[in-house]
């Protein structure tokens, strides 16, 4: 058998810039205000974000420096590796060669301290003393929470009931970092109120936690919210990712001509995959790029180009996105990461756009090459980061089918050592396959903003 192959950079590789892609693109449609349906403002944001957020989020420069202080918590963990799955390539049978970038490296083992370190950080320097956010699984929870800890920063977690309920162990990991961590839709608020008036026994949403989170903070002077996917800023700090992966593959001697990452809000999509667009559109260097997202919330692949809102209780600016609607509550799969609502505005922006495809998969066949992955290469993947294995190995089986020597990179976003209970379930074949309500997405799309921008 061949062995993994261990690409590596030193620390003076890790990026001193974050790479924007709305550089590179025609602008996107506008961030509207929900009461005035006008473009928003930066002082319409403020009560959420600190200044330096704010301009990171409509900034259209190329490059945004790294402050050294976030450089030098990145250190713990980055470069993150990039490795070469020789052993999988084998077992596959295929001509291609199949790259991953793994980001399980970090303290939080995801993707998710890449901005949530950058976010505490500016937080921190505006003098805020709390912040608030939702988690899916937990992965951005269990991030922040770490992030805070070293900002010494109060942190309040809401999390979807079914994730907190599935996931004990991430709760735990949050509350060791410092962080309170709640089940959500909770009785702290309005938002959740609401909810558990209509139905007592509510799973929770992305849409409903977030709706919480921004609730408190825009009620508190010294707190504000932070957002771990979806927004530009968030997906702009992500971009050290692919920004190495670049670096790597050309240490590896190769290029890759298909770039894959799972998709929820679109983060870890972005981080991977936007510097490899940025190529693609300065330079020409042709490559795929696919983004992968669960059939039981497939907002790229079944939802609508429209304005909407970010969270279930209307409270957010509306952005114009690939959405189910704001009050689309997705079945409780394992994949928490991926249940959300609607897709990040510069992906749906580049999906518009056509320079990336997207599919979806249901939940067994990811776990089917989760774990044909985690016994070839050694590492178990995140349910989340299950998806992007599963698109690798179809491109593979293609590749090998087609006769092709295909060249491909995915983003293994986080591992799954948290998630166990999930792989309990598969391998005693109790994992269902679930698919969303059609009449259910039929009254969310519904009930959409009407935008006369549009």
């Amino acid at each position: 058998m061949g062995e993994r192959v261990k690409y590596e950079l030193g620390e003076d590789r890790i990026p001193r810039v974050w790479y924007n892609i709305a550089a590179d693109l025609p602008p996107p449609p506008p961030v509207l205000h929900p009461g005035t349906g006008k473009p928003i403002g930066p002082d319409d944001l403020a009560p959420l974000f600190p200044m330096a957020l704010i301009a990171q989020e409509v900034s259209t420069e190329r490059e945004i420096e790294i402050p050294d202080p976030v450089r030098e918590i990145y250190r713990m963990w980055r470069p993150t590796p990039l490795y070469r799955a020789r052993r999988l390539e084998q077992a596959l049978g295929t001509p291609a060669r199949i790259f991953y970038k793994y980001e399980g490296v970090s303290p939080a083992g995801s993707h998710k301290p890449n901005t949530a370190v950058a976010q505490a950080f500016y937080n921190k320097q505006e003098g805020v003393k709390k912040l608030t956010t939702e988690t899916g699984a937990g992965q951005w929870g269990s991030s922040l929470a770490f992030a805070g800890g070293l900002f010494g920063l109060e942190v309040k977690v809401y999390m979807v009931r079914v994730s907190y309920n599935q996931k004990p162990y991430r709760r735990a990991l949050m509350e060791t970092y410092g962080a309170t961590c709640v089940a959500s839709p909770s009785n702290e608020t309005n938002s959740g109120r609401a909810i558990l008036a209509q139905d007592p026994n509510s799973p929770g949403s992305l849409g409903i936690a977030i709706s919480e989170a921004v609730e408190v903070a825009a009620q508190s002077g010294d707190t504000k919210y932070s957002l771990g996917s979806v927004l530009n800023h968030v997906l702009l700090h992500q971009t050290v990712i692919g920004q190495e992966a670049i670096e790597q593959m050309e240490a590896a001697d190769a290029y890759p001509d298909v770039v894959i990452g799972c998709a929820g809000g679109g983060s870890n999509f972005g981080g991977i995959a936007f510097p490899f667009l940025g190529k693609k559109l300065r330079e020409k260097r042709d490559v795929r790029v696919i983004a992968v997202e669960p059939a039981a919330c497939p907002s790229l692949t079944r939802g609508r180009y429209a304005f909407d809102f970010g969270d279930t209780g209307h409270l957010t600016p509306l952005v114009k996105m690939h959405t189910l609607g704001s009050t689309f509550i997705p079945p409780g799969f394992h994949a928490g990461g991926l249940r959300y609502h609607g897709m990040s505005a510069l992906v749906s922006h580049c999906k518009e756009l056509g320079l990336i495809e997207a599919r979806a998969y249901h939940q067994n066949p990811c776990f089917e090459a989760g774990v044909l992955f985690a016994r070839n290469e050694g590492i178990v993947p995140a349910p989340e980061s299950n998806h992007a294995v599963k698109a690798a190995v179809d491109e593979a089986v293609k590749a090998r089918e087609e006769g092709k020597a295909t060249t491909i990179l995915f983003n293994l976003s986080g591992h799954g050592h948290f998630d166990m209970q999930a792989y309990i379930d598969y391998l005693g074949g109790k994992l269902v396959d679930q698919d969303y309500d059609a009449k259910a997405l039929e009254a969310s799309l519904a009930q959409l903003p009407k935008v006369a921008a549009e």
